[in-house]
């Protein structure tokens, strides 16, 4: 998964029922039903009773149960709201429990947006899935699991492995979708996405079909959104050196997906933040998150971890993975400078984190970044041969099984000679991290040999490093390099580094001329054409520091700014027309009876609704509230977004929700919108009027 913070896999008081119980198949049909936010439907579970127990348990939150049946025959049963607990009518060997449920979840199943915008998905990561789906929180009982899906929309519906059938039901107006898996898998894995998607479909190298999901209106960011993605399959499948493990091998992106990406097996679930245009991917592309998700479908899906504790041997394989395929693509020079900064990160991190690796409260700096640092380390030190045998004969070894460190560890030592135990101690088990020998191996790649001279150059005096600073802006260096020129002129007087900045724009690197952009919070007048320039910058991110730079230096060519920016939309998030609409406002201000004035200050309203994604709701609310802070629509908006799944839009919203209560007036004006909302919205607001 990558995502901002971990969450811990599940570790449970019944957790040794595995090794009494086995659960072999999953047989679910199910039905979510979008107007109601529930879901419900059928389940037969195959199991075998290994030994002796007096109950078995699975995992089921806040759901309701009728028809239970062992072996064909209905059977008394527990339902704390935590677990169905069954207690007779099994036997030792194999067995068949089949009941019907019905839950309103509040998380794990999210129903997100309006009419055509309408989706459904699911984010199962640790011990979610019971949930919406009576499975085992527990990552060591992997299932084979087969799903079948109805939905009352003609939308597309998405599941774990080959579509096996689809049937139209002409009376009910219904789809059937049927999954299969052929392996099993651990239960937080098992997904959903039901939405209005399209998708394309090619093949790997090695045959496995690839589909590419996209919503109709992104169709022309289709290129780039998935840009490089057989690469990346073909790539990894011949890196790791063991064959995609599933029969197929889907990405799908969704609105207001909680984290980057989740490695569902066989259906990768990512943000809609990542489907770009050729200038969004510059600024943020899906590239890692399609490679770390790609990757943890042998980490972590095909080979679990047992417990949190080892949780490094799934994201740190998938992040480390994602940098090499990131290497195949972008160069040694992009690699070893992904390395330094993740190093740079892990220093800072260390004076304050001090749990280590080995520990399931580890940070995800901890799991993700040192993880992958350690897997570097390792294979430097035995050599890219060995290590790549190794790996293989983990994944071989361990296949559809669940891990901890020392099984993997032990694959190391089978083909090396190297010291595990040392090795586990120092990165591993140790908070610190190792400079002195992640500087070592930094230092075999040329441009950070460059980097760290550049670096030594922070203390003297301009006109000591100007000239071997104009040498490395001319040359074909990587960008860091001239970015940290960049960073180390900034407070140079501009006349005595003019001269490197016209060099900087020159390079026609996106990377370059936006350090330049950033750095200049004061444009001379002699450089304005060149500035100015930025403004045709494929970055979106360039385009809002520059246009935001310019219209306060130069007062007098506000509207020329604003009429070359009046079509700008930017990425998903809208940042740039809610960015022109904002400085037109407030450019426009003693004329805000025209309609013009009208029609862009409703627009700004009207991206507050509940219709647009969250970070499109934020930005939009942050400037109609600057603008008309007691305009009711917006309020209730930001009511409205009290309720959402996304946390940090929720927690914005009462954040500014207090915050206008604090001002006169504000809590009548709650108080008179309480009648109007949802029962949902009015349990949030009143909270927070009573709050003291």
């Amino acid at each position: 998964m990558n995502k901002l913070f971990f969450l811990l896999f599940p570790f449970f008081s019944f957790a040794q029922q595995t090794t009494k119980v086995d659960f072999i198949k999953c047989d679910a049909s199910v039905a979510p039903h979008f107007e109601t936010k529930t879901i419900d439907g059928t389940v037969v579970y195959k199991f075998q009773v290994l030994s002796e127990i007096d109950s078995i348990r699975i995992d089921a939150k806040n759901m309701y149960f009728s028809d239970v049946a062992i072996n064909g025959t209905p059977v008394n049963y527990k339902n704390n709201k935590k677990e169905l607990i069954l207690f007779e009518g099994y036997k030792k060997g194999c067995n068949e429990v089949s009941f019907t449920y019905k839950a309103m979840p509040k998380q794990t199943l999210y129903f997100i947006g309006i009419g055509e915008g309408q989706q459904i998905w699911t984010q199962g990561q640790g011990k979610y899935t019971s949930n919406w789906l009576p499975s085992f929180d527990d990552v060591n009982e992997k299932v084979v699991f087969k799903m079948s899906v109805t939905y009352e929309n003609e939308f597309e519906v998405v599941s774990n492995g080959n579509l096996a059938c689809e049937k139209y039901n002409q009376k009910g107006g219904a789809t059937l979708h049927q999954f299969k898996m052929e392996k099993p898998m651990a239960s937080y894995l098992v997904m959903l996405a039901i939405g209005n998607f399209d998708h394309a479909k090619t093949y790997s190298r090695s045959g496995t079909p690839l589909e590419m999901y996209y919503q109709p209106k992104d169709s022309d960011k289709f290129d780039y959104t998935y840009k490089d993605s057989k690469t990346i399959f073909d790539f990894l499948e011949k890196e790791i050196g063991v064959k995609y493990p599933w029969k197929i091998y889907r990405q799908i992106p969704v609105e207001d997906f909680l984290y980057a990406g989740m490695e569902n097996t066989t259906s990768t679930i990512f943000a809609q933040d990542f489907v770009v245009d050729e200038s969004a991917f510059n600024d943020r592309n899906y590239l890692n998150v399609n490679a770390h998700e790609l990757a943890h479908q042998w980490f972590g899906d095909m080979v679990t971890a047992k417990t949190g504790k080892h949780h490094w041997l799934q994201e740190g394989f998938a992040t480390y993975y994602a940098l090499l395929a990131e290497r195949k693509i972008f160069g040694d020079d992009y690699f070893y400078y992904a390395m330094y900064k993740n190093s740079m990160l892990l220093r800072k991190e260390a004076k304050t984190d001090t749990i280590p690796v080995l520990n399931e409260k580890a940070s995800s700096y901890s799991f993700y970044q040192k993880g992958a640092w350690a897997l570097f380390v390792i294979q430097e030190s035995i050599g890219e041969k060995n290590f790549k045998k190794a790996v293989k004969n983990y994944l071989k070894k361990y296949q559809f099984k669940n891990v901890e460190t020392a099984d993997f560890l032990n694959e190391i030592a089978a083909v090396s000679d190297f010291d595990i135990v040392k090795f586990q101690k120092e990165w591993l088990e140790e908070y610190h991290f190792p400079t002195e020998q992640a500087n070592d191996l930094l230092k075999k790649n040329e441009c950070i040999r460059t980097l760290f001279e550049i670096q030594a150059q922070r203390n003297k005096p301009f006109a000591d490093k100007e000239n071997f600073f104009s040498t490395i802006m001319k040359s074909n260096g990587f960008y860091a390099l001239k970015k940290e020129i960049m960073y180390q002129i900034q407070d140079v007087p501009f006349l005595e580094k003019e001269a490197l900045l016209h060099l900087a724009i020159l390079t026609n690197d996106i990377e370059v001329r936006q350090s330049v952009a950033e750095m200049m919070n004061v444009i001379p007048a002699s450089f304005l054409s060149e500035y100015e320039s930025l403004l045709d910058d494929k970055s979106y991110d360039t385009k809002e520091i520059a246009f935001t730079n310019l219209y306060k230096n130069f007062p007098d060519n506000r509207s020329k700014y604003l009429e070359l920016a009046k079509n700008w939309v930017g990425k998903n998030d809208k940042g740039l027309r809610i960015l022109f609409l904002s400085y037109y406002l407030e450019f426009n201000s003693a004329s805000a009876t025209t309609s013009q004035y009208s029609q862009y200050y409703f627009e700004l309203v009207d991206y507050t609704s509940p219709k647009y994604e969250s970070s499109i709701r934020q930005n939009a609310f942050e400037n109609a509230l600057y603008f008309e802070p007691k305009n009711l629509k917006v309020l209730k908006n930001l009511v409205n977004a009290t309720t959402h799944p996304k946390w940090q839009l929720v927690k914005y919203a009462r954040d500014s929700i207090r915050t206008l209560l604090k001002k006169e007036g504000f809590r009548e004006l709650f108080a008179t919108i309480l009648p109007e909302v949802s029962d949902a919205e009015k349990f949030q607001l009143q909270r927070l009027l009573e709050e003291k």
